[in-house]
């Protein structure tokens, strides 16, 4: 444990730390594809964000998981919700979850009326706009309540482009012109906090980004005054390379209290990664092994391993050459270089290319690590493929958490002519 309190568990799990017998019982139980999600373990990582931010309002960013076991864990240990559409705020209200916020990022007209809807029935909804055509939208709807104003800080930070925010002008009001916007939204609404995000995996080698942008936010709240929260967003890294450290959680605390100094208002963060990616694992299961023509200067002839998941399972290796530890769960054999590869019909429908791992066999059963982040939630049906099943481990049982979809699922919405 580190010294760490044991309700927080270690600062990270690796994907050796999970059975493999366990992982090859629910495997031949529940078949492959497979998500596999732990609920301790999120409850772990949310106490740990507790610990270290014990001030500040923590949301758990529910676009990283929506599951709804996922959802309890993080209600209980007392995270709040922060949601990105519609369909995520109903879910969140359905957890359980008793204040809600909604950044709404250029939100189509269908969401905002179920948002407005749902606050007007008496949810504890607090909106956060970040263009000032939303709020007109708002107003146009009636909406007066709680809001907060998106600020672009003009500084991002992510480990890929397509996940670095802050800079990007589809996110938020300039930095230059928040102030103002904030000024005007205060004649109609009631302007609680103001909001802005850098982007994800934040490290804790170069905090610099992270520092600039609650520095500024937290200049901004200086000027504008009479705030309820200034929220710095989350994008807390986790370390997806066995060789990588923790995130020094603490450290970061100390830095973004330094760095946004003093404010007469609370602090929010919303973390959503964090909280799920070492709690799931994907398994899938061996079902070609093809040798490639080419020995390499170490003279070991590398493999194709097809297998049964790929980017319609887990899209982050395909869409952001995302790395994830994979181990094989079936036998300990001499090691030779591997390209695992989904069955999509796609260049890209790779999990990782000529990478070490014990020789592969038809059937051999593979784990895909730190896969509850952004795992089932971007799954899609591209080539019809259905959507995996995921159990859900608490304490000592495992339980169905969602149904393998079939073919007739897929195609359940098409309309006869």
């Amino acid at each position: 444990m580190s010294g760490e309190a044991a309700d927080t568990g270690p600062a990270v799990r690796r994907l050796a730390d999970w059975s493999a017998a366990d992982l090859r019982d629910l495997a031949a139980e529940y078949d492959t594809p497979l998500y596999v999600t732990d609920r301790d373990r999120v409850g772990e990582n949310a106490a740990r964000l507790r610990a270290a931010f014990p001030d500040a309002d923590v949301r758990y960013a529910v676009k990283a998981h929506t599951g709804r076991a996922v959802l309890d864990a993080v209600r209980e240990a007392g995270l709040g919700a922060e949601c990105a559409s519609a369909g995520e705020v109903v879910r969140a209200l359905d957890a359980g979850f008793e204040a809600i916020q909604y950044t709404a990022v250029n939100p189509p007209a269908a969401d905002l009326d179920v948002v407005v809807d749902r606050w007007r029935a008496g949810a504890d909804l607090t909106v956060v706009a970040g263009a000032r055509d939303t709020l007109d939208r708002l107003r146009e709807r009636g909406f007066d309540g709680r809001l907060a104003v998106r600020v672009n800080p003009g500084v991002g930070a992510g480990h890929h482009e397509k996940v670095t925010t802050g800079g990007h002008a589809k996110f938020g009001v300039p930095y230059d012109r928040a102030a103002e916007v904030v000024a005007d939204a205060r004649a109609d609404f009631d302007v609680v906090g103001i909001h802005a995000h850098a982007g994800s995996g934040i490290s804790g080698e170069d905090l610099s980004a992270h520092r600039e942008l609650v520095a500024r936010m937290g200049e901004l709240a200086r000027e504008v005054g009479d705030l309820e929260f200034v929220d710095v967003g989350g994008g807390f890294g986790v370390p997806y390379r066995e060789d990588e450290p923790p995130l020094d959680l603490p450290a970061v605390a100390d830095a973004t209290r330094e760095a946004l100094g003093a404010v007469d208002a609370q602090l929010a963060v919303e973390p959503g990664r964090y909280v799920v990616a070492d709690a799931g694992v994907l398994l899938t299961r061996v079902n070609t092994v093809k040798p490639v023509d080419d020995a390499g200067a170490t003279g070991a002839v590398p493999v194709v391993a097809g297998v049964d998941a790929g980017m319609t399972t887990l899209l982050r290796p395909a869409m952001y050459d995302a790395y994830h530890a994979i181990r094989n769960l079936t036998d300990d054999r001499p090691e030779r270089p591997v390209t695992v590869a989904g069955p999509v019909c796609e260049t890209a429908d790779l999990f990782c290319e000529g990478r070490s791992m014990p020789s592969p066999r038809r059937g051999d059963l593979l784990a895909v690590g730190n896969a509850g982040a952004y795992g089932y939630e971007m799954a899609s049906t591209y080539n019809s493929r259905p959507r995996p099943a995921e159990v859900v481990r608490d304490g000592d049982g495992t339980r169905l958490a969602r149904e393998r979809e079939t073919i007739a699922d897929v195609t359940a919405l098409e309309v006869e002519r």
